[in-house]
């Protein structure tokens, strides 16, 4: 079944481009912007991270925390870090239970190809650890601008 504003948000504990354990219940107290996104250093992927970089400052003081997933592994991660400068943490779930927990590894189709993939989805979760939005549409170039309306 599908998460729904009001949900709680579903515990995980994962990489971080560094290799550390990451937990979700770490953030408890604090709010946290969980990004799932398709794949490192692409065309929608990059646009989506920098707007989230160009406004980390804004979305800092709004009280957010930012993690991106993907199901990239730990280098790949920090070369995207590294490229596009991130001030922030990108989670590797290469076992895909982070993305299954929350329901964007789907069927995806492309030139009438089908597979399995991320939907690219953002969760907005409050102090206690509770669904407070869901954005589905992702407008990649203002990203940021629909998480702080």
């Amino acid at each position: 079944m599908a998460l729904q504003i009001g949900d709680p948000a579903p515990d995980f504990e994962t990489r971080d481009q560094n290799g550390r354990p990451v937990r979700l219940s770490d953030f408890r107290g604090r709010k946290v912007v969980l990004y799932f996104y398709p794949k490192d250093d692409t065309t929608g992927c990059t646009a989506e991270a920098c707007s989230l970089r160009d406004n980390y400052a804004e979305l800092r003081q709004a009280g957010y925390e930012v993690l991106g997933v993907s199901v990239d592994d730990e280098k790949s991660h920090r070369k995207f870090i590294t490229k596009y400068e991130l001030p922030f943490s990108l989670l590797a779930d290469t076992d895909k239970k982070v993305v299954e927990a929350y329901d964007v590894w789907q069927e995806k189709s492309m030139y009438g190809r089908k597979y399995m993939g991320i939907m690219r989805t953002t969760f907005l979760i409050d102090e206690n650890g509770i669904i407070t939005d869901i954005i589905e549409k992702v407008d990649t170039k203002n990203h940021a601008g629909q998480i702080l309306k």
